[in-house]
């Protein structure tokens, strides 16, 4: 039977309670060290900021509104009113609150005066007021955008020939590049996009010479342009989404330009045509009865449009300091 030598016994209990100190020690400090808070991304960090501004969530409000009435302009308006057949010219101009004349519908903001439901007349002219800006505002980005990267791309004669021409285009009023356009191209939704495609690129193609030009001289241009990529992809794939903050900045606000613009030519009588009331020709329609005291015609429709375009130009505004924050202020 082997016997335990008596010095072994301490050096045992030596070691354990070393063991044992150690064992604590590392507990103490695995409970004392910091968590680490989890990374935030840009697009996170864009969120949080744009929700905590109130003056931006009350225009991001306004601005889903004035799309949700364009979306489901054919579901929720009371009376289509492009169909001619249920028109009554005994129920034109009626007041807010009046009910036709069998007593089956109620006028909630008055009709105008070809005897359309005001309401429903809106929601379709908000819808076309919002199709024109946006297939515009798209059209325009794209074209632009494109310009301004082959200028910062290739520069020399190229960029100074561009920008020229931007300069010319940016130098011309826009209300009056868009009237002489469309006084050659006559009425029509698609002759206004076309107008005010051409009235906005400029803006565009500047802003986006400047982002490309900061983003050329990095170095992962360069590395793609050493890998031997050609100059589209390296344009197209790799800068342009660099360049974009500032564009989607000024395609916001540009789309509150646009459907103002719009509205202006409809008013002067050479954007859309009658059969596709856009609020600016709905305020045209009513113009000429505010006098008579028919002031809803003309007053309704300037209310939805002002309501638009400052959500609009709200929500691009704050967009502007929360992706560029040292221009907050």
């Amino acid at each position: 039977m082997s016997t335990l030598h008596p010095s072994s016994a301490p050096s045992a209990t030596r070691d354990g309670g070393a063991a044992s100190a150690a064992s604590a020690a590392a507990s103490a400090s695995a409970e004392t060290a910091p968590v680490r808070a989890p990374v935030e991304t840009p697009w996170q960090r864009i969120r949080r900021d744009f929700f905590a501004n109130r003056t931006a969530v009350f225009g991001l409000v306004l601005l889903l509104l004035a799309v949700g009435v364009a979306v489901l302009a054919p579901w929720i308006s009371p009376q289509n009113p492009y169909d001619i057949g249920n028109l009554d010219i005994f129920d034109s101009k009626l007041p807010p609150g009046s009910a036709n004349a069998d007593g089956t519908m109620t006028y909630w903001l008055g009709t105008d005066g070809q005897a359309r439901d005001l309401m429903s007349a809106m929601f379709y002219g908000m819808r076309t007021s919002l199709i024109v800006g946006g297939v515009s505002v798209s059209a325009a980005l794209a074209i632009g955008a494109f310009v301004g990267l082959m200028a910062a791309y290739f520069g020399g004669w190229v960029d100074a020939l561009l920008m020229r021409i931007v300069d010319i285009q940016l130098s011309l009023p826009s209300i009056l590049v868009a009237l002489v356009l469309l006084a050659a191209l006559g009425k029509g939704v698609d002759k206004v996009i076309i107008a005010l495609i051409i009235v906005q690129w400029a803006y565009f193609a500047r802003a986006a010479r400047g982002a490309a030009l900061v983003e050329r001289a990095k170095e992962y241009v360069e590395a793609a342009k050493c890998m031997g990529l050609s100059w589209p992809r390296v344009m197209l794939r790799h800068m342009l989404p660099n360049c974009m903050p500032p564009l989607i900045v000024i395609a916001t606000i540009d789309l509150a330009h646009a459907i103002a613009l719009e509205s202006t030519l409809s008013f002067l009588g050479v954007g859309v045509p009658v059969t596709e009331p856009s609020l600016g020709m709905l305020i045209a329609n009513g113009f000429e009865f505010l006098l008579s005291g028919s002031y809803w015609i003309s007053f309704f429709p300037g209310i939805a449009l002002a309501l638009a375009i400052i959500g609009l130009n709200l929500v691009g505004d704050h967009l502007r300091d929360v992706l560029n924050p040292h221009n907050a202020h």
